[in-house]
């Protein structure tokens, strides 16, 4: 079996085993440079009816890549990679009398990647790609240059190590195996030589950065015991307290137990307005924040106007994670701020 077929096969089944992702689903972009490497090349040379196998070492080069993408799960990802890399001729065997030359490369491969989450802010990511490669090689013999371009097939094996640094941004570092098969190039016509049948074998080290377009990940909730309302003070009671669970603005059945105390104590106080200003916690963005907290606060108020509350009567607002009950940093779980509270004026 090829070197090729193994390698393809290996990253195929790891990706296939992993677990937990750490991927923001949507739209994303990544920029990333680095340094490239070419193994010794070791084509057949052609002129008039003369052949010979030209022994080609190349000079550690460099590379640029940038991919578009779009983030599936917090696993699977697919992006379109665009590159370019150079690396310039160290030395050939003598008989060939190059002086010096050059191999830059363009290329655009598909890819898919499976991201497995190893530390909090630490994922890996494993994957695949093909697509087509653009290469030129210019050679120089004495004051003569000599020239031509090939399109080939192009396939790549990715190993990189992801981490946060951000709720859209991640910091990356990418090993690529990437191969060209066979690539040719004609320079008869220059009196140069018929260059073929070696594939270019490079491998490439980069580091980015990727930035997410969509809505921020959440993160897996952890089980969590829903508080139960404050203590209130013996005589008519003003304001109530609703919590929900972790990115949810669903009502648990505790939830449904302090609406209906609230709802009695409207009915009962005569009250002309209720107020319910619904709140998060700091996980995500602060514009999802802001949205979810509308949701929770209009939970409630359907819920009260189900039992019975004039819904002319009942205002809503979500004041997001701006105003926490309990005071956090950033990307903290908080039971106690994930809560609506009802007001009765």
């Amino acid at each position: 079996m090829s070197l090729r077929m193994i390698m393809l096969g290996a990253v195929a089944s790891v990706a296939l085993s992993g677990v937990a992702g750490a991927a923001n689903p949507g739209w994303y972009l990544s920029l990333e440079g680095g340094a490239n490497w070419i193994d010794d090349w070791s084509p057949l040379a052609k002129i008039n009816t003369s052949s010979r196998i030209a022994n080609v070492q190349l000079d550690t080069g460099w590379a640029v890549l940038g991919t578009v993408g779009y983030a599936f799960t917090q696993n699977w990802r697919t992006e379109v990679e665009f590159g370019y890399r150079k690396n310039e001729i160290a030395s050939v065997t003598d008989d060939f009398q190059w002086t010096d030359g050059s191999v830059w490369e363009a290329s655009v491969m598909a890819n898919v990647l499976y991201d497995i989450r190893i530390a909090d802010k630490l994922g890996l990511s494993i994957g695949a790609g093909a697509g087509a490669d653009f290469a030129n090689l210019t050679d120089r013999r004495s004051s003569v240059e000599y020239s031509d371009e090939d399109w080939n097939f192009a396939y790549q094996g990715i190993v990189g190590l992801n981490y946060s640094i951000g709720s859209r941004t991640t910091a990356f570092v990418d090993y690529r195996y990437f191969r060209v098969a066979n690539p040719s190039f004609d320079m008869t016509e220059q009196g140069g030589y018929l260059i073929e049948g070696d594939d270019f074998v490079k491998h490439t080290v980069t580091a980015g950065l990727r930035y997410a377009l969509g809505a921020p990940a959440m993160a897996p909730e952890a089980p969590t015991v829903t508080p139960q309302p404050p203590v209130v003070e013996p005589g008519p009671s003003r304001q109530f307290i609703v919590f929900f669970g972790y990115n949810k603005y669903n009502l648990t059945s505790a939830a449904l137990r302090v609406i209906a105390e609230a709802v009695i104590a409207a009915k009962e106080n005569g009250s002309a307005t209720v107020v319910i200003t619904g709140h998060t916690d700091t996980m995500g963005s602060t514009d999802y924040n802001q949205k979810l907290s509308q949701r929770r606060s209009n939970a409630v108020k359907s819920e009260m106007a189900r039992q019975g509350v004039s819904a002319a009567n009942i205002s809503t607002n979500g004041k997001g994670e701006s105003e926490l009950l309990v005071q956090t940093g950033d990307n903290v779980k908080e039971p106690q701020n994930r809560r609506a509270s009802i007001d009765l004026n």
